[in-house]
């Protein structure tokens, strides 16, 4: 009989553990939340730096975990400890006795109506990177003109950020931002498109050239700086005032749709877990890993691994690549290596 991995979070850290596992010979239990697989990568359009289709990959990998047990609108409701593993009580009515559990909760974007100086939920045309990723999907948004003029982003909204309480980089805010700066030239080629940004982060394979490209082709315009305030004039349009703090002089610009790069925060899940498990927090409010070097994937409880965005900000490829190196790490810890 094949033996049972739980793997709480079916999003594309889970799923691509749940293929790694069948390969290896186990049964994956997925327990997700959500009515569908995929995640927050499951509602985006296409990923940087290659454009690649996000649906592709989330279709691809439903159809290589077929034969795993799957379980949507469901929760984690227990998790005793046994003498050789643990038993995981559902919100479906089904416990599941195993030797080994697979955390990969995810994060939740932080909530930018708590940025309030930037007018989410106030003024008409200010919206998300995820609004807008539901809009690139086909999704209509009102928020969105039919024509805009002139497009901001603002990088940073609720991350490097005491006050709101989250001092950490979210790593993906930068690359998505000019993902998506160059998207809306693609749909809007007469527009004028603005980044304004703290620091630019793009460690990545190919970041830099993905960059460079959004201003040599898309004339994309990149202005180091804070946005202190977001207004909104008679017309309708929006006031932005900021400092371009690469010359030190005050800026304000009228824009006719403004994106707020929200940032990633920890799953509220995962402390919820971590109560029933004992699993260790860290001070970045996501799950602490066993160590940052060698690690990444172990917990403190023997049988307790992670994958994903639960222990940090982290890319796609770095999501699939901890993944998979945790059904290796959880395959060794069941075959008592």
């Amino acid at each position: 009989m094949k033996e049972n991995v739980v793997i709480i979070g079916g999003g594309v850290a889970g799923m691509e553990a749940a293929k790694q596992l069948l390969f290896l010979g186990y049964t994956p239990i997925v327990v997700e939340q959500k009515d569908h697989l995929g995640g927050h990568v499951s509602q985006w359009n296409r990923l940087f730096p290659d454009m690649a289709s996000a649906q592709d990959l989330v279709r691809h990998l439903g159809e290589e975990i077929v034969d795993a047990n799957i379980f949507l609108e469901t929760k984690v409701n227990f998790i005793n400890r046994l003498r050789e593993g643990y038993l995981v009580m559902l919100s479906n009515g089904v416990s599941v006795a195993c030797r080994a559990i697979l955390v990969a909760s995810g994060f939740r974007l932080f909530d930018a109506a708590r940025k309030e100086e930037y007018g989410y939920g106030v003024y008409d045309h200010v919206i998300t990177n995820a609004d807008l990723e539901n809009w690139f999907n086909g999704n209509p948004d009102p928020r969105v003109p039919a024509s805009p003029k002139k497009v901001g982003f603002v990088h940073c909204v609720g991350s490097r950020d005491l006050k709101a309480g989250n001092s950490q980089c979210s790593k993906v805010c930068c690359m998505t931002a000019v993902k998506q700066a160059i998207e809306m030239k693609e749909h809007f080629p007469d527009a004028q498109i603005y980044c304004f940004y703290m620091d630019l982060r793009l460690f990545g394979k190919k970041y830099e050239d993905f960059y460079i490209n959004a201003q040599q082709e898309y004339g994309v315009q990149f202005i180091r700086g804070r946005v202190s305030e977001v207004g909104e004039t008679l017309d309708g349009h929006l006031q932005v005032k900021a400092e371009d703090t690469l010359s030190g002089k005050p800026l304000r610009a009228q824009l006719d749709l403004l994106v707020l790069m929200a940032g990633m925060v920890c799953n509220p899940e995962a402390a919820e877990l971590a109560r029933m498990a004992r699993l260790e927090m860290d001070s970045d409010g996501f799950l602490r890993s066993a160590d940052n070097i060698s690690g990444i994937v172990g917990s403190n409880r023997p049988g307790i691994f992670y994958a994903g965005a639960c222990t940090g900000t982290k890319t796609v490829p770095e999501t699939l690549a901890e993944a998979r190196s945790a059904a290796l790490d959880i395959h060794r810890f069941i075959q008592g290596k």
